[in-house]
């Protein structure tokens, strides 16, 4: 398959050369309609997590819910930090 290939390329190569010239063609078309972003999110990743108990305390969800899952997540290696914000409602209609 490679010999018949090559034996082409060595008959033809006027072909050869405009099939090369297309795809140079084609491939400085499709870099100029490539998508640049010129400013980069770098900020890392953000996570937010709302624990909710229906008909239990505040205190109560804090203690057996909020607080082990902050120590949880502060024991992953590559976690850059966890800074816990607490209310006693977040009002989920209008």
């Amino acid at each position: 398959m490679i010999a018949k290939l090559v034996s082409f390329a060595l008959r033809q190569p006027f072909v050869i050369v405009v099939a090369a010239l297309a795809l140079m063609v084609w491939g400085a078309w499709s870099f100029q309609k490539l998508p640049i972003d010129a400013y980069p999110d770098l900020s890392p990743p953000h996570v937010e997590l709302i624990t909710q108990w229906p008909g239990h305390a505040p205190e109560e969800i804090e203690r057996q819910i909020t607080i082990p899952i902050e120590i949880e997540l502060n024991g992953i290696r590559s976690w850059i930090r966890c800074a816990p914000f607490r209310a006693t409602a977040f009002p989920l209609s209008p």
